[in-house]
Order: structure tokens, then C-alpha cells, then sequence
């Protein structure tokens, strides 16, 4: 599905951000590697993790995240889709 590379935690980003939500990578000591504030819609992300835990973590968020494509045009959605559809492999 996603390969680990800078471009793909990009697209994810840029999906969290088209969702309403802030990417803010911090120092801690999350067990996934990100939490998320939903009363301010902001994901934080453990900066000093490597770039495979920040896409793991983007994606898990995205997976509970509610399926409201109101503001995501047609591509967006069906990323979107897909991301809840796949069950990630470790």
C-alpha cells in the first residue's frame, strides 16, 4: 500500500491537514509513536522516531479517524478508503 518514504508521510500529512487537523512533530514518549488532542484536532507526532513508526502512527490515526470526505475531493477520498480498508502488516 504505502512505501516508507518522505513522500508518502507528505501525503499523509497533507490528508490530516485536508481533515482539519494539525501534524506537529514534539519530543515524547508515546507507545504508537503519535497521539492525538481531539478536542483541538492535532495529531502529535514523536519526532525522534524513524520514518516507518511516523507513518504507522499517521496511518493508525487515519484508520480512527470518522470517514467525512466533505472537504477531500475524489483522489483524497479514496486514499482515504484505502487506508481504512488495509490492515497494516508488521
Amino acid at each position: 500500500m504505502l512505501s516508507n518514504t518522505q513522500h508518502s508521510l507528505e501525503k499523509l500529512e497533507s490528508l490530516l491537514k485536508d481533515l482539519g487537523y494539525r501534524v506537529r512533530y514534539e519530543k515524547g514518549n508515546f507507545k504508537t509513536g503519535a497521539c492525538v488532542l481531539q478536542s483541538n484536532r492535532v495529531v502529535v507526532v514523536n519526532r525522534f522516531s524513524n520514518l516507518e513508526m511516523k507513518i504507522g502512527a499517521l496511518v493508525s490515526i487515519l484508520r480512527d479517524i470518522p470517514l467525512d470526505g466533505g472537504t477531500l475531493d475524489e483522489k483524497q477520498r479514496q486514499f482515504l478508503r484505502s487506508i481504512k480498508q488495509t490492515k497494516l502488516a508488521i
